[in-house]
């Protein structure tokens, strides 16, 4: 078979592409990134970072952009390719990530922390902080983790089921604003039709994923696969006779777990508890 022909000469990496475009948008039209600060309300920083690969920016920052230089939807497009590029995940997640962009339907138990797709952005900054993350790479991971999030939207988003022990609704961000804002995004979310979210209680007793927060993804070809995590690594378990174990101790804290009506009402006296922002 013969090599395949280069068309473009541009990158083919999906965040250097975008990265790539926006520079070459930029450059065509004569924009400095001070007139685009001007013109379309975000800082200079903003597109520089952008265009430099450190940031992908917000969907409505890459809207304004498509409609500044009259691309239509293409810089949208490639954002949206970049966001839920596998690559930009640390290796030993990037199969598990790809997994769940095809799985048909997701169920999870935390016990500890929020599961990445129910994640803001401030708590997911705060959470990948704590693990040593810093600096460029920690925005980097930050955008990516919160790109997932789109796994769960459109009208053929998988269903997903979690259960959240009461801890993880205890557990808040250092900033009250912050932390109220990341409660009432888990409850708009248990609000969407391909979304339940249970909370299990203190006092629901010991049961066999005490340690153990997981995610079972069943795929295409019907099979349904694992992925348990610790502060060290993640495991994908592909073992039948594993995961159906796992799944039995996950059907039994199901039971326990409070019913997602319930846990809707437990969520928003939650919110009652937490101090709106201070005015200025």
């Amino acid at each position: 078979m013969p090599a395949r022909r280069v068309v473009t000469g541009r990158s083919q990496e999906p965040r250097r592409r975008f990265a790539e475009e926006l520079r070459l948008l930029r450059a065509a039209k004569g924009d400095s990134l001070r007139q685009l600060e001007e013109v379309l309300g975000w800082t200079a920083s903003t597109f520089g970072k952008m265009e430099g690969g450190q940031s992908l920016g917000s969907p409505e920052v890459v809207e304004a952009l498509d409609q500044h230089y009259g691309t239509g939807s293409m810089l949208l497009t490639l954002w949206e390719l970049a966001v839920a590029d596998p690559s930009q995940f640390k290796e030993q997640y990037r199969r598990y990530m790809l997994l769940e962009a095809e799985a048909i339907s997701l169920w999870h138990y935390g016990g500890a922390t929020l599961h990445g797709l129910l994640q803001t952005p401030e708590y997911a900054r705060e959470l990948l902080a704590e693990g040593g993350l810093k600096g460029e790479e920690l925005e980097q991971q930050v955008e990516a983790r919160v790109g997932r999030r789109k796994v769960l939207e459109g009208g053929e988003a998988p269903p997903f089921r979690v259960i959240l022990s009461e801890a993880v609704l205890r557990n808040s961000l250092r900033s009250l604003p912050e932390w109220r804002g990341q409660l009432e995004y888990v409850l708009a979310a248990s609000k969407q039709p391909n979304i339940t979210v249970y909370v299990l209680p203190y006092g629901a007793g010991l049961h066999g994923l005490m340690d153990t927060p997981v995610t079972f993804l069943r795929l295409l070809d019907g099979r349904t696969v694992a992925h348990t995590e610790n502060v060290v690594r993640g495991e994908l378990v592909e073992d039948v006779s594993k995961v159906e174990g796992l799944q039995r101790r996950y059907d039994v804290i199901r039971d326990l777990a409070m019913s997602p009506a319930e846990s809707r009402t437990f969520i928003l006296r939650m919110l009652e508890e937490v101090p709106c922002e201070p005015s200025t």
